[in-house]
């Protein structure tokens, strides 16, 4: 007797979609992973649908309006195992930016009838709504950690991520410290490992896309970049990016705002 396949859903919230295309960017894994489960539910791939409940539920994206507040419990009572996968999912996202200003100024400036938008004041994680299961960062996300993650859910295991900085990944790379050698800012010393140091590789700074690694000391990172030569202003930018309002990076740059 066949044993039945784990029904996958695949569930978006505010954002780019990038993170799912890195599913569908698995090319030959994908055919791997869609023999090892159904995709009952993935908008992004296909039109078919599949009632729930599911087995595993994938969730891109933050909640950033009173319908999605509402959607993502949805979501939750019909998974019995919910991951969420990129910056926004896990951080907010880049959409957080809205976060350390009054959102109804932008409104105003942006739309001809704001009375129409119904918004929330904040872009928020999943976890600030319902238990996540698990978290995978990145922006987007690295497409083998997302198969890891997947084979750990068939398989009952924990998903082995690093929860060291993106300096390791250099040091196992070879690249030449672009801080130390270079004088260029780079965030990689508090940055969740994930993208292999792509950015330093080519003799840039790293920008922070898989937030903040564990215990991370962002105020002596922030000295350091003091101490040759960035300004508050170029401190608050540089927190602020794609987790822009992940605690640590959220008290920094506020640390450093005029």
């Amino acid at each position: 007797m066949a044993m039945r396949k784990a029904k996958l859903a695949v569930w978006k919230f505010a954002s780019c979609d990038g993170c799912q295309l890195s599913l569908l960017d698995c090319e030959d894994e994908l055919l791997a992973v869609a023999g090892a489960v159904d995709m009952a539910h993935f908008p992004e791939a296909t039109s078919a649908q599949v009632k729930g409940p599911y087995d595993l539920s994938l969730v891109e994206g933050s909640i950033t309006t009173p319908h999605d507040a509402a959607r993502i419990h949805q979501v939750r009572r019909a998974s019995q195992t919910l991951i969420t996968i990129g910056a926004c999912a896990t951080a907010g996202g880049i959409q957080a930016l809205r976060n350390f200003r009054n959102v109804r100024e932008f409104l105003g400036i942006v739309y001809a009838h704001p009375e129409y938008i119904e918004t929330l004041s904040l872009s928020t994680p999943i976890s600030t709504h319902v238990l996540v299961d698990f978290e995978l960062r990145g922006c987007p996300i690295n497409k083998h950690q997302l198969l890891d993650v997947i084979a750990a859910f068939l398989h009952k295991r924990k998903p082995v991520t690093p929860a060291h900085s993106v300096c390791l990944e250099c040091k196992r790379r070879g690249s030449v410290c672009v801080m130390v050698a270079h004088g260029l800012p780079c965030l990689g010393p508090v940055t969740h490992a994930g993208c292999g140091a792509i950015c330093p590789a080519y003799q840039r700074g790293c920008y922070a896309c898989f937030g903040p690694m564990e215990s991370p000391n962002a105020p002596a990172l922030a000295d350091w970049l003091m101490s040759h030569g960035a300004g508050d202003s170029a401190i608050v930018r540089a927190f602020r990016t794609y987790n822009a309002y992940t605690e640590s990076f959220r008290k920094e740059s506020e640390a450093h705002e005029r």
